[in-house]
């Protein structure tokens, strides 16, 4: 049996999650979607969708769509729900998990990859992080949480843009980019976005195809202090706008450029960073793992995602590498091409992570 796709949905109260879900569970589109609820969030599904005073967890939707409360463990109420698929007791090819709008993603992302009994039933797709234009500004300066759901994410909805200036969308955005260079943001109507621009992103997947801006490598300082300028790159449209910007073969890594998501002309310093480790020399791997292992274990529960393409001696072709909090993999990519610059690009995102002490622990650990 195939592996079941499951997408992580999450963001600030009032940022549209539940348009979204009722969207994904009212609509006949066809697909048989089983969606999870965090018990206890704050706003749960409408009673009109969600009966919440039966006891049965699991309430069959009219479009064949299943939705299911938490009433304990995520772990045991996937088992359950995989169990119950295998039976042929129910009928659905996906799952989508709501977070509490306070809830930090990355332990539900974890749990994919920690628990094998999971893990041979599902592959997690991606994490979606809603966003509320109107109301940003606010939650992102005062909640941790919800700066770090923006870190977690592979794709960013920002909702609510009808209600704010283009100014205001324009900021949001770009402050958006340096706190998560890898996450494509997209402005939406309510909760009114494409299916495909919801499942199937693989936000996951070990490819070699890295989704850094290459603007965002560019040194950042030419920027402080005028307005937009050459800076205001369409962000609407950034679904496409990732795959033509992948490096030719041939081009140089142009090291040791260290670019990092730095001030702009609005001076908020957000904890949650980013930047970009890059180098034409390879890695050592005996080195890399043991440097990345000492982080892990120290650093762990303040790093969000990171993830790269590497180059390592001893094979010719590409390490894709990812991670979440402290569980790290890799995988061997594809090979590089004839004439292809060999070098590696690594983003890391996290809560005030020690860029130093990473750029240095990573250029030691090169060959």
């Amino acid at each position: 049996m195939s592996l079941i796709p499951a997408t992580i949905l999450t963001g600030f109260l009032g940022s549209g999650k539940t348009t979204l879900l009722k969207r994904v569970l009212a609509e006949a589109h066809g697909q048989k979607i089983a969606v999870i609820e965090n018990e206890f969030g704050e706003e749960n599904i409408d009673s009109d969708i969600l009966v919440s005073d039966t006891n049965e967890q699991i309430i069959q939707m009219s479009n064949g769509c299943i939705c299911c409360t938490i009433r304990e463990d995520l772990r045991a109420t996937l088992r359950d729900l995989a169990e119950k698929k295998r039976k042929g007791e129910l009928d659905f090819e996906r799952v989508v998990i709501e977070t509490t709008g306070v809830a930090d993603p990355g332990p539900v992302a974890q749990t994919f990859f920690m628990d094998d009994e999971i893990a041979e039933s599902y592959l997690l797709d991606s994490i979606l992080t809603l966003v509320d234009a109107k109301h940003a500004e606010a939650q992102l300066n005062d909640r941790q949480e919800a700066r770090r759901q923006v870190g977690f994410a592979d794709q960013i909805f920002i909702s609510k843009t009808d209600l704010v200036s283009k100014e205001e969308t324009d900021a949001l955005m770009h402050r958006i980019k340096h706190m998560n260079p890898r996450a494509p943001q997209k402005a939406v109507h309510f909760g009114e976005v494409a299916l495909s621009e919801v499942f199937d992103l693989r936000g996951f997947n070990l490819n070699a195809k890295l989704d850094i801006d290459p603007d965002f490598l560019k040194d950042d300082t030419h920027d402080h202090g005028h307005d937009h300028g050459h800076d205001d790159h369409d962000h609407g449209d950034h679904e496409e706008g990732h795959e033509g910007h992948n490096h030719a073969p041939g081009e140089h890594c142009d090291h040791p450029s260290h670019a990092q998501g730095a001030g702009h002309h609005h001076h908020h310093d957000d904890d949650v960073k980013s930047f970009v480790f890059k180098s034409d020399r390879p890695f050592d791997p005996a080195k890399l793992e043991d440097f990345l292992g000492a982080i892990v274990n120290i650093y762990g529960p303040r790093m969000l995602r990171y993830k790269g393409v590497l180059y390592m001696k001893g094979t010719d072709r590409k390490v894709i590498f990812q991670g979440v909090h402290q569980l790290m993999g890799s995988d061997l990519g594809p090979q590089w091409a004839e004439g292809e610059q060999r070098c590696s690009k690594m983003v890391f995102i996290g809560i005030d992570l020690p860029k130093d002490i990473l750029l240095q622990g990573m250029e030691q650990s090169l060959v």
